[in-house]
């Protein structure tokens, strides 16, 4: 057996009051307090639990300083996982999302801003519409008169009304603990959005929030019956996912407590597989007929989602979920956060949101059906500029994950998988569970979307709009810095000082 290095190293400096406090809150066994603090440093994953619950700060995490000779094809991360797989014979899981150095486009994409000719908006003075519509737009409104009066003469699509254009991610009871969904659930009622209960079903506990959460079926149709179906203001169709497309869900047996059997609709400590495709969906043909039999179900009065993963002909597929009848399509980009994923799949399978992005609404709107469908967009949403450039380059929305377990104290260890979470967050251990207080997450989670949205404002202003929708798709008040000739041209956008 190949004896691995320890990735990290704990540091108990000499302020240490020996409580043992570090040691109790460690969920990872790295930490053991024996008369004083001792460290088993190969269990450490730099969580930094201990570090921000010590109170006399006396801990440090830091990178092991261990070398392997210097190789340029041949890097330590290679060979510690090829060390780690000789002595499982298993493959490598990770969590969140990819983590490789891969260019972020965000990074390279600059806001226009007004000066004289077209003056910028003082949002303090004015008002700025961040009101958002989702679901999907009638190719021509037929009028009536009726006594005098006109009228619609046929109802429209239905639509859901978002306060601020950030919704929360899916992300499953089983994956998160209870606590991360009520604070998540709780927030977006407060802030006037959504948040989607991922493909676990939804507790008994989270029905009062129904109007502000997209419900989803996918593959596994775990804990699917019509009263969760009409439960929800959204329903989503659920074919894949940012950090692992193509491939499926797992649920680990030890996940699988009473609670969660019962929201799953399986049996207790068994493990919940979703198979990599939906067993009657084989055809744009065959997800028509779910669309349908989905908006039979709930009278046509909910919009109907498609998640699809990032991918290189993204825009086929896009077009083709449209065509189908999808009232919104949910795009999830390879950085895309997840509970747990292999490795290899994570770090080299898909494409960037924000190529996905542009490629997707060049399509619909080439094609004149840009109107029938809402775009969410998801996988790496760190900032509101980041929500600004994806609004402009033709999102109507986006869903953040990461950001927001992020907000709730995660992190982003990448240790989603081991249930071992020392925040709360991914776990189901209820003694790790109750350290994440619903109501404290639910406050910082409205606080992050209300600090987004202020700056959302503000950027509004400087672009010289009022209202989110005047930005919509608007790629000629976008630069690229840094950028290649062809990147550019999928991109829809011009260089810089062009």
């Amino acid at each position: 057996m190949h004896k691995l290095p320890a990735e990290f190293k704990v540091h108990i400096d000499e302020t240490c009051v020996r409580c043992g406090r570090c040691a109790r809150e460690c969920s990872f066994g790295a930490l053991k307090f024996e008369g004083r603090v001792v460290a088993d440093h190969k269990n450490c994953v730099a969580c930094h639990r201990c570090v921000a619950t010590c109170p006399v700060e006396a801990i440090t995490v830091t990178k092991n300083p261990y070398t392997y000779k210097e190789n340029a094809l041949w890097q330590p991360y290679h060979l510690h996982n090829i060390y780690k797989q000789a002595n499982t014979g298993g493959k490598l899981l990770t969590s969140t999302g990819c983590d490789k150095p891969y260019p972020v486009y965000w990074d390279h994409i600059l806001l226009d801003a007004c000066q004289v000719t077209n003056p910028s908006i003082d949002p303090l003075r004015e008002p700025m519409e961040l009101r958002t519509y989702l679901g999907g737009r009638p190719d021509r409104i037929k009028l009536a008169t009726d006594g005098g009066k006109t009228r619609l003469a046929e109802p429209l699509p239905p639509q859901i009304r978002l306060e601020t254009p950030i919704t929360f991610g899916a992300m499953s009871y089983g994956a998160v603990s209870l606590n991360a969904h009520k604070a998540l659930a709780a927030a977006a009622k407060q802030s006037g959005t959504l948040m989607n209960c991922g493909e676990g079903g939804l507790h008994r506990d989270l029905y009062a929030y129904g109007d502000h959460i997209i419900t989803q079926c996918a593959s596994g149709r775990f804990g699917l019956h019509a009263e969760y179906l009409n439960a929800g203001a959204v329903i989503e169709i659920k074919i894949g996912q940012g950090a692992k497309p193509g491939i499926g869900g797992h649920l680990p047996g030890e996940k699988v407590t009473a609670a969660i059997s019962e929201t799953r609709m399986i049996p207790e400590q068994s493990d919940a597989l979703s198979p990599a495709p939906h067993h009657d969906i084989y055809s744009i043909e065959d997800l028509r007929q779910l669309i349908f039999a989905i908006k039979e179900a709930t009278h046509y009065q909910k919009p109907v989602a498609v998640k699809v993963s990032a991918v290189h002909n993204i825009a086929a597929i896009a077009s083709g979920v449209v065509r189908a009848g999808a009232d919104i399509v949910s795009i999830d980009g390879f950085r895309g956060g997840t509970g747990a994923a292999p490795t290899m799949i994570r770090d080299n399978v898909g494409i960037p949101i924000e190529i996905a992005l542009a490629v997707v609404d060049e399509r619909l709107r080439r094609e004149g059906i840009r109107n029938r469908a809402s775009i969410i967009v998801a996988g790496g949403i760190r900032n509101s500029a980041d929500v600004v450039k994806a609004i402009a380059l033709g999102a109507d929305a986006v869903a953040i994950g990461t950001a927001a377990l992020v907000a709730l104290g995660c992190h982003v260890c990448q240790r989603c998988h081991t249930g071992k979470c020392a925040w709360g967050i991914a776990t189901q251990r209820d003694d790790l569970v109750s350290r994440l207080d619903p109501d404290i997450g639910a406050k910082m989670l409205t606080n992050l979307l209300r600090a987004w949205s202020l700056e959302i404002k503000e950027m509004l202003g400087a672009l010289g709009v009022n209202a989110l929708e005047s930005l919509r798709g608007s790629r000629e008040r976008l630069r690229g810095v840094g950028l290649d000739a062809q990147t550019l041209d999928i991109l829809g956008i011009k260089p810089v000082g062009r």
